[in-house]
């Protein structure tokens, strides 16, 4: 515990044999419960995870479920309704299977997936557990050591001191971030960044490829845990669900670590597209979702009126390059509408943009 207030860390391990013995060993004794979901591994990672099992590492405090609470009156029906729901949520997970004989006293929880379905079902499976037991702060570290648990406890402190909603990880800050990180990743973790945030509208978070977060209760509540992004793009899409459900985020300095054993399952040149089409339609989800339904603002008509005349323009500026090169004469009509729609929709994008990043800073914390 941190103040009286219970942590957790989920581990997705796949394949981990190699390092999830330290990464477990190595956990900080204030961390309550080590969640590590086993995404089918086909070496001896649940072996290894199994061995910890019997192990004084395994001496865990007590934690209840909270999905057997009862709540009875005439002003709790709506109490009710969301233990319901938290019950039946879990068929809409991948299936799994707890694999502890008294979960509720243990402190190392192994789950396992019974198919392989990618690290961001493996998180999303680790936070439902955490939320099914109230954990009050839930940190993620990766089950190849890419992780020093040193900081976990920076990571966690603004959960616990400052009532923020989502603290993560950021290693492009750091002093050595040019030195060791490779650099095809960095380049890759900058297009992502800049992507994102245009897509999430958390304008002043960067390396939003770091794993290292931490989240609170309250914000594991307020969105779908089942239907967070499977595969590498699960950081993304979960930044864009946190906007749109107004949660508070706040980045923290933690060390790039490399070359420790780890070996990496993500291919970049075939994530970034993947990501950046996620991210595409996810833009637009948020739009409709936190600026129309939620809470209406002026830049959702922004927004969508300066694309819809960036697009218009553009049959005319096929028709006047058509015109140039070909070297036919074109009249001025055509130019006139395509300078016209075209500077009219940059302007409405960049004004969007700008009551954007208005409108969500009061969700980013220093």
């Amino acid at each position: 515990m941190l103040n009286n207030k219970t942590i957790a860390v989920v581990i997705p391990a796949f394949n981990e044999e190699d390092q999830i013995r330290e990464v477990i060993e190595t956990v900080p004794d204030f961390v309550d419960r080590i969640v590590v979901v086993n995404d089918c591994s086909k070496d001896r990672t649940e072996e290894i995870i199994r061995s910890f099992l019997k192990s004084k590492l395994n001496e865990g405090i007590e934690i209840q479920t909270i999905t057997g609470k009862k709540f009875t009156g005439r002003f709790e029906r709506a109490n009710r309704a969301f233990m319901k729901q938290m019950k039946l949520e879990l068929n809409y997970f991948v299936p799994s299977e707890v694999m502890n004989a008294n979960p509720e006293k243990e402190r190392i929880i192994l789950i396992n997936h019974k198919k392989n379905s990618g690290v961001g079902a493996s998180i999303a499976r680790g936070y439902k557990w955490c939320k099914d037991h109230d954990i009050f702060c839930t940190a993620v570290m990766a089950g190849d050591g890419q992780m020093d648990p040193d900081e976990l406890e920076s990571i966690c402190k603004p959960i616990i001191e400052e009532n923020i909603d989502f603290v993560k990880g950021n290693r492009l800050i750091h002093r050595s971030a040019l030195f060791v990180i490779p650099k095809i990743r960095y380049f890759g973790n900058s297009i992502l960044s800049i992507l994102t945030k245009i897509a999430s509208g958390y304008w002043h978070v960067s390396d939003t490829q770091c794993g290292f977060t931490a989240i609170s209760s309250k914000a594991l509540n307020a969105i779908r845990l089942y239907k967070i992004y499977h595969n590498y793009g699960m950081p993304n899409d979960l930044l864009v669900k946190l906007n749109v459900s107004f949660c508070t985020i706040k980045e923290v300095e933690v060390k790039p670590v490399y070359d420790v054993g780890e070996k990496s399952k993500m291919k970049i040149w075939k994530v970034i597209p993947r990501i950046a089409w996620l991210l595409f339609k996810s833009f637009f989800k948020r739009l409709w979702i936190k600026y129309l339904f939620r809470d209406f603002h002026p830049l959702f008509l922004l927004y969508n009126l300066g694309l819809i005349l960036t697009i218009i323009s553009i049959p005319y500026l096929i028709k006047i390059l058509n015109a140039i090169f070909s070297e036919n004469q074109i009249g001025y009509l055509p130019v006139l509408a395509f300078v016209f729609l075209f500077i009219s929709g940059i302007q409405f994008l960049l004004f969007a943009m700008w009551m954007d990043i208005q409108d969500n800073e009061r969700l980013h914390k220093d």
